[in-house]
């Protein structure tokens, strides 16, 4: 209250208010980052707070009463970036408000909406401090010292390492998180799919060296982390140098990450069919630690879309792919994205899509309306009525929910390992994930959280599996699949049926292994 007097601890009387910015200069600062899209954003934003912590930020979790607010986008969908620009419409009220009592709040955009829009970002949302690429967060400390006298905006790509700048994440931090981590091992794509932008905001293909990938997860170890999931935008085309000066591929990383103790699960995510080589699909087949759960985005089943997409294979080089997975991992499940309504998509493209997704079984999908992106070759093509579009998503996505449902009853009845990673809803429950992501509540007492325990199936509804703890004895915690594959213990869940694709095939021999991939 202005003209309020108060003691401090000598007795000396000050004005509040002096007093007031006087804590605020010395107390923590509030850092609020709100991540939008896919897990390398999740990766990022994590990465940002880590990088800021010895500025004197510390995370909350509301906009409201944090200092510095940071918006991480996503620039996939049209959608994406008009969520953003609303977004900013919202923290201008927040912002001005903040001023009024005497509150700086700095507002940053980050991500790929950021290298995208650049200085429209600033045009538009004048209030907005900062705009920086998702090549350049590793500057963040300096670039928000520039931003106090004036807006900045950053979208340059580094020529740098942005990796070897970044702050590694405290102990305390990682176990706040939980214990599932994503780690990034490669950014950027070269396919110039038509429909795409990554190549334009993230970049060219890049791989980080092998050592410091193994590094990062030993140190999520020993933390707690028991599951660790690989990003890329391309994850599995990673060709990063390992300690011996080679490169080495996806399949090579797995197998010494699957060394780590304590690490329990392995998965990997954004995959390109064309590059599932013999060495990675070999790796299904040999690691325990590798779940039998692969995200293998294909987009349409119709050749001509595809050719239209430049995807660089057809729906029969797919389908080769997932029966060589199969073959290797007989209880492999499989998830991955479509589009409808891209430019050109007759009713018969639609048809060979919807077969497609019938003839794999996938255990989950994302779907989308294709949606023109700036600068993208499918941006000039010409375009469907959205009547259309709209149509065409909603049998996809009853095509995708039933083959979803299909996959999980074939669960109801059968033990899984579950890593349990969080609490319920209810008291005393606890929430974990099974080798195919499925949720899975189950009644039990917090401290099996970070644990891994064998569940039996005994009821579903709509995307998440019930279940109870079963009799038998849990993996050992802290046991590696690799190490307890040495000890000549070895923890499988029961196999799913096979998938109507198989049906009536011999399976494949390991020689078949040996052919060329896609």
């Amino acid at each position: 209250m202005t003209g309020a007097w108060r003691r401090d601890a000598a007795g000396s009387r000050e004005p509040s208010e002096t007093l007031e910015k006087a804590e605020h200069l010395t107390s923590p600062r509030k850092l609020y980052v709100k991540s939008f899209g896919c897990q390398m954003n999740v990766y990022d934003s994590h990465r940002m707070a880590d990088t800021l912590a010895p500025e004197g930020y510390v995370e909350t979790a509301s906009a409201d009463d944090a200092d510095l607010i940071v918006l991480n986008t996503c620039h996939i969908r049209e959608n994406a970036t008009q969520k953003i620009y609303s977004e900013l419409g919202r923290l201008r009220t927040l912002k001005d408000a903040a001023a009024l009592d005497g509150r700086r709040v700095t507002v940053a955009v980050a991500g790929c909406v950021a290298q995208a829009e650049g200085k429209e970002i600033s045009r538009r949302a004048k209030h907005v401090d900062l705009v920086v690429g998702p090549q350049s967060y590793h500057r963040l400390p300096a670039l928000l010292k520039r931003a106090e006298a004036r807006r900045v905006v950053d979208t340059e790509f580094a020529v740098e390492d942005k990796f070897d700048a970044l702050v590694a994440p405290s102990r305390d931090a990682t176990r706040k998180r939980g214990v599932t981590a994503f780690v990034t091992v490669q950014e950027g794509c070269d396919k110039f799919c038509t429909f795409c932008v990554v190549p334009y905001t993230r970049g060219v293909e890049v791989s980080r060296p092998a050592d410091k990938i193994v590094a990062e997860a030993a140190r999520l170890a020993d933390a707690g982390v028991r599951e660790i999931t690989l990003i890329g935008q391309n994850v599995n085309a990673y060709h990063g140098e390992g300690p011996d000066g080679r490169a080495w591929s996806l399949g090579r990383l797995l197998h010494r990450l699957a060394d780590i103790p304590g690490i329990v699960r392995l998965r990997y995510t954004t995959s390109h069919p064309r590059d599932m080589d013999d060495e990675l699909i070999a790796a299904h087949r040999d690691l325990p630690a590798l779940m039998p759960h692969l995200h293998l985005p294909v987009q349409s089943g119709s050749d001509r879309m595809l050719e239209a997409m430049n995807r660089h294979h057809t729906a029969a080089d797919y389908l080769k792919t997932i029966e060589r997975l199969r073959a290797a991992r007989p209880d492999i499940g499989f998830t991955s994205d479509f589009i409808v309504g891209f430019p050109g998509e007759t009713e018969d493209d639609m048809q060979d899509t919807l077969r497609l997704i019938a003839e794999v079984g996938y255990a989950s999908a994302y779907s989308f309306k294709y949606s023109p992106r700036p600068g993208t070759p499918a941006a000039d093509m010409e375009q469907l009525p959205e009547a259309v579009k709209h149509e065409r998503l909603q049998r996809l996505q009853d095509a995708i929910d039933r083959e979803q449902a299909a996959f999980n009853e074939r669960c109801r009845g059968r033990s899984f390992d579950v890593l349990f990673d969080k609490s319920g809803r209810l008291d005393g429950q606890i929430v974990g994930r099974t080798p195919y992501l499925q949720p899975v509540p189950v009644m039990a007492p917090a401290t099996l959280i970070g644990e891994i325990h064998k569940v039996t199936i005994t009821d579903i509804d709509g995307y998440s599996l019930f279940g109870t703890l079963s009799s038998l004895p849990p993996p050992e915690r802290g046991r590696s699949p690799s190490e307890a594959r040495r000890a000549g213990v070895e923890d499988r869940h029961d196999p799913l049926p096979t998938p109507p694709l198989f049906k009536g095939r011999e399976p494949t021999t390991d020689a078949a292994l040996k052919e060329k991939t896609i």
